[in-house]
This record gives structure tokens, C-alpha cells and sequence, in this order.
């Protein structure tokens, strides 16, 4: 999957753990699926997971890895992906905005995007299809940019993975069926009922089209005017969410848990977010009793190796690298929310002693062989 500021990739086995305990958890709706890895795991556990984000690139993402039904596309998928890594490579409209203008792919691999690219668009492929083929591109080139991890600029010297060429596979799609919505996410909670909503909202003034601009031009294919050094998409400038916003985020999870048509609720966010701990539980009480496990959580790379300026030039320090994410459970029941708490308690502290371990590992595998 795509590298992604948020991503909740090591905690996917928390999540999982978290809607076992629920006393009913067949039903899951992922109202901010991201990368859908968290709907994927979910999917992968037998549950029926409705995936649901706001931009077109999320969406097919969850249109693939939710959506798509292994059984029913992985045949097709192969052979067409097969059949677009023969494409010629054709300079277009990619290439100009994010390989010449900006300096986010080396050339050789836009001129294959962008030939991809146009194929998808004339082949005119059933929807689910053509997410999966989407994705595979996407993740295509996602293994030969030059960035951090988020697209709000490019290194100043190229990564050494850019170099490589542009090489498509056929995403891990999983078998059975689900459901990927393309919705505000109070319009999905307002239409969508199941058992446990699982909310992961963004939590700070960073927009998630900003971040991943590219992905979005790539998947829309409107080719739209750009600004900046970073060669945004014009729609950024415009582009506001109420959960990017420090004055009205509190106001924009008050509709979002109000619309919310779920038994039971688990929501993630993080302690360097616009709402903190006491705050949010204020908020969810409302819905139910509340429980709260915090998380330490590494900060994503790019916060890791300071702050620069456009010109590249390193211009302020790493103040820290880790954080916590929260996870606040919220059911009508006070023993569901026990319940659910000492199972992501134990799910912790089982990745703990399991990392602990592996590190033992390698420092005796280390020491015998300095030994030798």
C-alpha cells in the first residue's frame, strides 16, 4: 500500500482485537478509510466492512481493497496489468506537472504513468476493475517517488528508489464482498447502519488532498491548473474541512457523532490533534460510556528528520519522535467498553513483549557474529 502520514498500519492488530471483544461486530463501517488498511484487515477477518472517504483517491482504494472481491476480479486484473506493462511510454500531462514543472518522479517513469494512465481511461473498465488496475498504478509509482511520504514538496537530491523503473503488480485484493462509499463522512454515518463505526479523523490543519494531491490529480484524471513549488492542484486552495480546522473541529465531530446510526463506536486520534483526551471524551459521553487506551505511536518520517524550508534547507529541529494515539470506545454498556479497553490492553502489551523479544533476537544474532 502507499506510504501515508497516519497510517495505521501497526495498529491494525489492536483494531481487529478491539472488534472481536464488541458483542457484535459483524457489520463495520470505516468512516475515514484512508488507505483502507484498517477496513482491509477488518475484511480480511470475515466482517462486512463498508469503507467510506470523501476523495476520489481513497475511495478507489477502498473500492479495491473492500469492494472488489478477490474470487470475482483477481483473474481479469492479472491479465490486464500484464497487458499495461507493455505500454509504451507517452509524456503527457503527468510528466509535465510532476517530473518537469516539480520534481516528484524521474521523468522515464511519468512518460509511463501517463501512457498507463490513458490506456485505463480508453479500455473503459467495469468500476471495481478499474480500481484495482488504479491502485496498482498508483502504487506503481508510489515505490519510485521522491518524497518523505506526503506530497507537500519532493527531496532536494533525488531518493535512490527513483531511479528504479516504474513496475506494476496486482494489489493483495481480498475475497468476499463489501462496500466502498464516496461520502462526506456526516452524510455516510447519517445513511450507513452497523454494528461498530470505527472514526479516524484527521486531527490537525494538514489536509489530506494536500498531502496526497497527486494521487488525487491521478485517479480523477481532470488534469486541473496547478500552483506552488509544489504544483497542487488548484482545488487545495479552496479545499476545507471542519476536521482540519483548529476553530471548527469540536463543532464538526458534534454532527459526525450525532448522525452516527452505530451500536458502538471506537475512535482513534491522536494527542498532537486540535481536540485533546478530556475534550473528546466530553464530546462522546453523550453517545454512551467511554473508555480510553492510549498508544505510543512513531511519528511519521517526515516529522522525524526536522523541518525545511521550499529551498530544502533543514531550518528547525525534531522537537519529538513518538506520540500516542488514543483509542476511545464508546457503547451504551459500561461492561461492553471494559471489555473492549482490557482487550486493546492486551493486544498491547502482547506487541510489546513480542517487540522486546524480537530486539533480544537480534542483538545475541549481532553479538555471535561480532564474536566470530
Amino acid at each position: 500500500m502507499i506510504k501515508y502520514i497516519g497510517s495505521k498500519r501497526v495498529l491494525v492488530p489492536h483494531i481487529v482485537r478491539a472488534m472481536s471483544a464488541f458483542p457484535e461486530s459483524g457489520r463495520v463501517l470505516d468512516l475515514f478509510s484512508g488507505t483502507s488498511r484498517v477496513a482491509r484487515g477488518l475484511k480480511e477477518t470475515g466482517r462486512h466492512v463498508i469503507a467510506n472517504d470523501h476523495l476520489a483517491y481513497a475511495a478507489t482504494l477502498a473500492r479495491c481493497y473492500v469492494q472488489a472481491d478477490a474470487d470475482r476480479w483477481r483473474d481479469d486484473a492479472t491479465r490486464i496489468i500484464a497487458e499495461l506493462s507493455t505500454v509504451a511510454p507517452a509524456p503527457g500531462y503527468f510528466t509535465q506537472a510532476f517530473c518537469e514543472d516539480a520534481r516528484y518522479f524521474q521523468p522515464k517513469n511519468g512518460a509511463r504513468v501517463d501512457a498507463v494512465r490513458e490506456e485505463i481511461v480508453r479500455r473503459a473498465l467495469p468500476s471495481e476493475l478499474e480500481a484495482i488496475v488504479l491502485v496498482s498504478l498508483m502504487e506503481a509509482a508510489d515505490r519510485v517517488d521522491s518524497t518523505t511520504g506526503v506530497q507537500m514538496a519532493y527531496l532536494k537530491q533525488w531518493a535512490a528508489r527513483a531511479s528504479n523503473d516504474l513496475q506494476l503488480r496486482v494489489p493483495a485484493i481480498v475475497p468476499g464482498p463489501g462496500e466502498a462509499l464516496h461520502l462526506e463522512a456526516v452524510e455516510a454515518a447519517s445513511c450507513v447502519k452497523a454494528d461498530v463505526a470505527y472514526i479516524d479523523p484527521p486531527y490537525n490543519q494538514h489536509s489530506y488532498m494536500g498531502n496526497y494531491h497527486i494521487w488525487e490529480s491521478l485517479v480523477r484524471w481532470d488534469k486541473p491548473e496547478t500552483y506552488g513549488i509544489a504544483n497542487k492542484r488548484v482545488q487545495c486552495r479552496e479545499y476545507k474541512s471542519d476536521f482540519n480546522s483548529k476553530r471548527r473541529i469540536r463543532q464538526g465531530l458534534r454532527d459526525l457523532f450525532d448522525a452516527i446510526r452505530c451500536k458502538h463506536l471506537l475512535v482513534s486520534f491522536n494527542n498532537e490533534g486540535h481536540v485533546d483526551r478530556e475534550e473528546m471524551i466530553a464530546l462522546l459521553e453523550e453517545k454512551g460510556h467511554v473508555g480510553v487506551v492510549a498508544v505510543d505511536f512513531k511519528r511519521y518520517v517526515g516529522a522525524q528528520i526536522g523541518i525545511h524550508n521550499p529551498r530544502g534547507e533543514k531550518v528547525g529541529r525534531v522537537s519529538h519522535l513518538r506520540n500516542k494515539e488514543y483509542f476511545f470506545v464508546v457503547s451504551e454498556r459500561r461492561d461492553t467498553v471494559e471489555s473492549v479497553v482490557r482487550a486493546i490492553e492486551s493486544s498491547v502489551d502482547e506487541a510489546a513483549l513480542a517487540s522486546r523479544a524480537a530486539r533480544g533476537k537480534r542483538k545475541n544474532h549481532e553479538s555471535k557474529r561480532c564474536a566470530e
